[in-house]
């Protein structure tokens, strides 16, 4: 994705109608990602006492989130008046007042000219798909209303500045005042060395995987966490979300071209293959590890692949995508396994999938890039940006988060009761239930008030797996 928009006011625009509708409908693929793909993994893989919560927390994020765009996210991320490398002016474009003309994302006359709004709205999707994926390290345990307080702060204080950072022109773009060009220079006000960050590593991904596990460790762990088993309630529902977000996402990746052209295609080859090799890698590591390839592995894998190849989805090639996948799927089945060594409760593996996955992408972009990566023969630079860049979104996205997630402990608090949390969060936060069903003694009752673990209606399951 490109950093520098180019406003229309110094040459006669010609709209690019091609490239226009495609940015739209892959801003609508990505808004899909949201709701209700992301919903329905996250809520499959909660328990059935949490799981309208759980969708519930996608949702409420993408109304919120969708707001704040408008009003001052887009003027943070990508007005044209900067703040030291940090952030955009919130008040330029406020409300998305001067957005009515065409912008050109590549920099040069007579092509790719496309309404501003349609970015604007591209770029909403990915604001709301980055919180919400947030959610899934602190499921069955957190109020909603807290996390809605802290969807808006967070998105404020943490995701606008950080997009402005990498694609808007600030400190970690190849900007000549960005971290890139101070330390191998730049030619014509551009970075010598540019860092890589097709469509998300670090705005996305790292960003949300960090806050994932900073609230997991402040709000604490789940009752019975390490004792009780915790399962997915509904494996079906987990691999219909991860089907629609595997779907999504070439909105996702190969929107982020902002135009139907080449690279767009090559993207979309990409993406595609990295995700096939990933869902492989982790259901092999499974199958040496524990003995079998499970659905929910099969899942976990595609998401693994999908955001390990975002970063990076524009400078590889088919067999470096491969190869990225095959690593990331691998990498991050070990990882979700680690949170029951290390003791911190990511309840659906936010941690695992994303920020290790995510991690792994942008590094592996400076290694794997066919036009400037170490293993191609370029040398060492681009590598060193893109851990650069990777620790820099890692530690503003873990700073601002702590002060936000401690504030709110402090404040309005974050868990619920003892007794709400082991009854079922979806009845006291939202009146509702997911399943009601008779039980053999022809009695009503809302599934979320059991045990999840009754080895007469579920297989068993070892801690430790990802479930």
């Amino acid at each position: 994705m490109l950093s520098t928009l180019i406003s229309a006011e110094s040459a006669e625009p010609t709209i690019d109608y091609a490239s226009t509708g495609f940015l739209i409908v892959c801003a609508s693929l990505v808004l899909l990602m949201t709701t209700p793909a992301l919903a329905l993994f996250y809520g499959g893989m909660s328990r059935a006492k949490s799981v309208l919560n759980m969708m519930m927390m996608s949702f409420g994020a993408a109304g919120l989130v969708g707001i704040i765009y408008v009003l001052w996210g887009y003027s943070m991320s990508f007005g044209p008046s900067d703040i030291a490398g940090l952030f955009a002016n919130p008040l330029t474009k406020f409300g998305l007042q001067d957005t009515a003309g065409l912008v050109n994302p590549f920099g040069y006359e007579g092509y790719g000219w496309i309404p501003e709004l349609a970015f604007v709205g591209f770029q909403l999707t990915f604001a709301v798909i980055t919180v919400a994926l947030i959610s899934g390290a602190i499921a069955d345990r957190v109020k909603f209303s807290t996390w809605m307080v802290f969807t808006g702060l967070w998105v404020t204080l943490c995701y606008f500045p950080i997009a402005h950072m990498v694609w808007g022109g600030g400190l970690l773009s190849a900007a000549e005042n960005g971290l890139s060009a101070k330390i191998f220079g730049s030619t014509d006000g551009a970075a010598d060395v540019v860092p890589i960050d097709f469509a998300g590593g670090t705005v996305v991904h790292i960003n949300a995987g960090m806050a994932g596990l900073v609230l997991a460790l402040i709000i604490g762990k789940r009752l019975g966490f390490g004792k009780t088993i915790m399962r997915p309630h509904n494996v079906p529902l987990v691999m219909i979300g991860a089907g629609m977000l595997w779907f999504g996402w070439f909105g996702f990746n190969a929107g982020s071209e902002l135009a139907p052209d080449g690279t767009a295609a090559m993207v979309w080859v990409n993406t595609t293959v990295a995700t096939c090799a990933a869902m492989l890698g982790w259901l092999l590591l499974e199958k040496l590890r524990d003995g079998h390839a499970t659905s929910i592995g099969a899942a976990s894998g595609v998401v693994a692949g999908l955001v390990a190849i975002t970063p990076a989805c524009g400078a590889l090639s088919p067999v470096g995508s491969i190869i990225l996948g095959l690593v990331a799927g691998a990498l991050s089945a070990y990882a979700v396994g680690l949170k029951y060594k290390l003791g911190y409760d990511d309840s659906l593996d936010v941690v695992g999938v994303h920020l290790v996955a995510g991690l792994w992408g942008t590094i592996g972009a400076g290694l794997l890039a066919t036009g400037t990566g170490l293993f191609y023969g370029h040398g060492i630079k681009q590598t060193i940006i893109q851990i650069l860049i990777a620790l820099a979104s890692l530690l503003i996205c873990g700073v601002v988060t702590t002060v936000i997630g401690l504030a709110l402990k402090a404040t309005m608090g974050w868990r619920i009761d003892e007794e709400t949390e082991i009854s079922g969060i979806d009845q006291a936060e939202h009146a509702e239930s997911a399943y009601d069903l008779v039980d053999r003694g022809g009695r009503i009752g809302v599934t979320g008030s059991g045990s999840q673990n009754d080895a007469r209606h579920h297989e068993e399951t070892t801690i430790g797996a990802n479930a």
